[in-house]
């Protein structure tokens, strides 16, 4: 099995999944619609060019640093200055840290790894104005996904690092449900969000709905908690 590894970082990032009206939201982690909106983008595929070869694609991602929410307000007006349109409210992840893993046919992944060191179209993490901070570092690794999750050394920041000292948190993810069985033990539960992408087209944009599972991986190298059940508690004891 084959996987493409990658570290997004940056001061600023946006990964909306759901965003209506002057409200453009953003995720506490990558969607799956920004991922390959960015492998398209490398590619330089338009926005009108058809995903069929995209189907089946499967992403993984963790929080190495989740970073902070960050909203910014924007306004505009016509050239004229007549008209003022309403204020609009958008929401960005402000110095967050990710490792995202894709799954897909061998040969489809190499040309995402050579697309990527030589990319078509200027990159941006979930929207225009967020740009990488540094080198994506695209790596094609011989190991299943969910490995992947549990092993990549941690992209955590130095000065994240520091912050926790000898009590490194444990770390979020996200993966495709069925993606990752190595991660059964971790896993907490599953959500279902609408960032599969159908179409990128402007004039028909189309989304489809994905289940994700999700759970918590102990930092690489960290000595991993022993597990616990839930506290013992009777709410009619005092009774």
């Amino acid at each position: 099995m084959t996987v493409l590894v990658l570290t997004l970082a940056g001061p600023l990032q946006a990964w909306g999944s759901s965003s209506r009206f002057t409200t453009r939201a953003t995720d506490d982690a990558p969607t799956k619609s920004g991922v390959v909106g960015l492998l398209a983008a490398a590619q330089g595929r338009r926005r009108t060019d058809a995903l069929e070869d995209y189907v089946g694609l499967r992403l993984g991602v963790r929080i190495d640093q989740p970073g902070r929410l960050l909203r910014d307000f924007q306004t505009a007006r016509s050239l004229d200055g007549t008209d003022t349109m309403p204020l609009s409210y958008r929401y960005y992840r402000e110095d967050a840290r990710y490792v995202a893993v894709v799954e897909a046919d061998p040969s489809l992944l190499e040309a995402f790894d050579d697309a990527l060191r030589r990319p078509v179209f200027p990159l941006y993490l979930g929207r225009r104005s967020c740009p990488p901070a540094e080198p994506l570092v695209p790596r094609l690794a011989d190991t299943a996904l969910g490995s992947v999750l549990l092993d990549e050394p941690w992209r955590a920041a130095p000065w994240w690092r520091k912050q926790h000292g000898d009590s490194p948190p444990m770390l979020e993810y996200r993966v495709d449900r069925g993606a990752a069985p190595e991660l059964a033990e971790h896993r907490l539960g599953e959500t279902v969000q609408r960032d599969e992408p159908i179409s990128f087209d402007p004039a028909h944009r189309q989304y489809g709905w994905r289940t994700v599972e999700f759970g918590h991986v102990p930092v690489p190298g960290a000595p991993r908690p022993a597990p616990t059940g839930p506290p013992s508690h009777d709410p009619m004891e005092v009774l």
